[in-house]
């Protein structure tokens, strides 16, 4: 009979590893408590599925500030670009965008989870949803099998645990498998959200709500305004403060300030200088000279932000425009190349994209993704403390520990 290994968890890396295992001729049955495979999968990068970064080894170990360096061998085992090559050879074309971006080319997240759930099936593995894990059981040190919350036991000679992390609930990433991890032995270090939106102390970007600054620069401040993080791109105001790209890798490197005393200075005009601003709100007075300062922003900024800024800029908004200073316009520059918000904290694990934390990468050999300390169990993905920034270097990690695992598995 052939060596059979259950792996629980059917999103990116258990569908991977389901697949890789299945190729080599195990016995597979991946478990999935969700009525369907891949329901996180689907909704990554807007529906789009940024399924990986067009960088090369060095360049996906910088972009993964939780313990990228775990991650050498199992890159050198199977990289992005192996994946790429994976993914067209199975069908799917790709293409990249800004900043190395990898999507498929029909735009379609649900493509990538058909094509996963294809190359696992046609192998042999057997997909079985609605089958939520309770234990894996083991006997003189090695995995047994697993048992199920109805009672059912599995036998087998491995598990993959690939159960993700705890953001994103409704996908039914809960923290199980870090539970069942406790239970066996190892340390699961403290869970945090990372990539997750910024809550603000000021009140007034919440009357932004839905209003996204496309080709803004941000920079975030620590306490004493030394910088810790810029970048470029596009940024959203919710009802609590900020999100979108920027913001989220933004939220990356503030998370060791436990998200507080930090402050998030944005530049709505970062290709001027405060002197070429200076001069194109020269020009936008002298066209509305004869307006009210309210009233003059509508070439220059969003209509939505213009109220804001002028409460802000502390110039009375019914000033005629032909009235204002010198110094008050200097300072209303210096208001649209230095807008401040300073973070109160962040929004809750379950809203972020990515779990920080996890299963501790001292007792998993990163060779071949098993457990240190128990033999024949296996770990994939986001359960293991590994975490990236924005741009597809998470779904890497789950594709080429999901490989990893179900190679050595």
């Amino acid at each position: 009979m052939n060596k059979r290994t259950v792996i629980v968890g059917a999103g990116a890396a258990g569908l991977m590893a389901a697949g890789k295992a299945a190729e080599r001729g195990l016995d597979v049955i991946l478990l999935e408590k969700n009525d369907r495979p891949g329901k996180k999968l689907r909704i990554s990068g807007k529906g789009r599925c940024n399924i990986t970064n067009n960088t090369d080894i060095e360049g996906l170990i910088r972009n993964i500030p939780g313990n990228g360096n775990f991650l050498y061998s199992t890159f050198y085992t199977f990289s992005n670009e192996d994946l790429m090559s994976f993914i067209e050879n199975e069908g799917l074309e790709l293409k990249t965008e800004r900043g190395g971006r990898v999507f498929p080319v029909t735009d379609n997240a649900k493509d990538v989870v058909a094509l996963f759930v294809r190359y696992a099936q046609k192998h042999g593995a057997k997909i079985r949803c609605n089958s939520p894990v309770e234990s894996v059981e083991t006997k003189d040190n090695a995995v047994s099998g697993v048992r199920l919350k109805s009672g059912e036991f599995i036998e087998a000679d491995s598990v993959v645990l690939a159960t993700g992390g705890a953001s994103y609930p409704g996908t039914g990433s809960t923290g199980d498998g870090y539970r069942i991890a406790k239970t066996l032995g190892h340390t699961v270090t403290p869970l945090k959200p990372s990539l997750v939106p910024l809550v603000s102390v000021q009140k007034w970007p919440a009357s932004l709500q839905g209003l996204s600054l496309k080709n803004v620069s941000i920079t975030m401040l620590d306490s004493n305004r030394k910088k810790i993080y810029s970048d470029f791109g596009e940024m959203l105001f919710t009802h609590f403060g900020v999100s979108g790209p920027v913001i989220l890798s933004a939220s990356r490197h503030i998370m060791q300030y436990d998200y507080r005393n930090v402050y998030l200075i944005i530049d709505l005009k970062p290709a001027l200088s405060e002197e070429k601003l200076d001069a194109r709100l020269q020009r936008d007075f002298e066209k509305y000279s004869r307006k009210q300062f309210k009233n003059s922003l509508d070439d220059l900024l969003p209509q939505k932000l213009i109220p804001v800024i002028v409460e802000l800029s502390e110039i009375p908004e019914d000033k005629p425009v032909n009235q204002i200073t010198k110094t008050e316009r200097k300072a209303l520059v210096r208001l649209l190349k230095n807008l401040e918000i300073e973070i109160a904290g962040s929004r809750p694990l379950a809203e972020a994209i990515v779990t920080a934390g996890g299963v501790d990468t001292d007792e998993i050999d990163p060779a071949t993704m098993e457990s240190k300390l128990i033999k024949g169990l296996f770990f994939a993905g986001e359960i293991i403390d590994v975490d990236g920034y924005t741009g597809g270097f998470n779904l890497t990690i789950a594709f080429s520990t999901g490989y990893t695992a179900g190679a050595n598995c």
